[in-house]
């Protein structure tokens, strides 16, 4: 049974994680770090929190579970910090974006008889900005939470217990959850998740560039404007991490983009828009 939590990382996604867990029923303690003070507080006053922390790694030492709710270095970084501080009566997870680094890491540092589990955990949640105060018990509904878990990794029976209680309280925040092999994660999500943002970004820039001072570009865009940029207001902070941990995939997607668009191009007045109208609304419907 798990009676208390510890977030390390009151941004977005931890502070709706502690709305999340009191609106799904969860009535033990739950404690709170943030590198700025403020967000911490502004957590605590949204009632994510019970209590802020002044130092994260005494937060996790008193903890059953500690969420790393902080960008994907930082989360490699404390991993390193709490494999010597935590035993086989804890559970750390986290919500990074990218899996393989980290999944790699947990094997290494966690996940035996007499360590900390280790679950790695990526709720596919969020908005284009971040902070406390944009913090939402429902962010989860609906969303599908994947892991990458190990089935090879030799857990205690305490830390065993506690992995499966945490799942249960993600069921319990309204999320799907779903297994996947972390070089596989890495792979879907640069299609689905980190392409469409870097989409947004290069045409929000490119915007900017050639028509940003127009006065009458709001009403000349419309709401195809709004949808197309909207995440194109996510700040570099956020996703600086991404593009370094997931290179390779994410280059790959922008370069089958970047054809394609080639061939949108060349065949504007052929058949093959027609086609290629066909097959994106095909994609739509399945």
């Amino acid at each position: 049974m798990i009676e208390r939590i510890a977030i390390l990382g009151t941004g977005l996604l931890g502070t709706s994680v502690g709305l999340a867990l009191r609106a799904a029923g969860y009535r033990g303690a739950i404690t709170g770090w943030n590198r700025s003070p403020e967000g911490a507080q502004t957590a605590l006053s949204m009632g994510a929190l019970d209590s802020i922390a002044a130092d994260p790694l005494q937060a996790a030492r008193a903890s059953q579970v500690v969420l790393l709710a902080v960008p994907i270095y930082a989360t490699l970084d404390y991993m390193e910090k709490l494999a010597g501080e935590l035993g086989s009566e804890h559970l750390i997870t986290d919500v990074g974006s990218t899996k393989a680094q980290i999944t790699a890491a947990a094997g290494r540092l966690f996940n035996t008889p007499e360590r900390a589990a280790f679950l790695p955990g990526h709720p596919m949640a969020g908005k284009e900005r971040g902070g406390a105060a944009l913090g939402d018990a429902n962010l989860f509904r609906g969303a599908v939470w994947l892991f990458t878990d190990d089935p090879t990794w030799q857990r205690s029976p305490h830390s065993a217990e506690l992995v499966k209680g945490w799942r249960e309280w993600v069921a319990a925040m309204g999320s799907k959850t779903l297994d996947l092999d972390p070089a596989r994660h890495d792979e879907l999500v640069a299609w689905v998740s980190h392409l469409p943002q870097f989409v947004a970004t290069a045409l929000s820039a490119l915007l900017e560039e050639e028509v940003g001072d127009a006065p009458e570009l709001k009403d000349v865009g419309g709401r195809a404007l709004s949808e197309m940029t909207r995440l194109g207001a996510s700040p570099y902070s956020m996703w600086r991490d991404i593009a370094y941990t997931n290179t390779e995939a994410v280059q790959a997607a922008l370069l089958a983009l970047e054809q394609r668009l080639a061939h949108l191009r060349e065949n504007l007045r052929t058949p093959e828009l027609r086609e290629e109208f066909e097959q994106a609304n095909r994609f739509r419907r399945e």
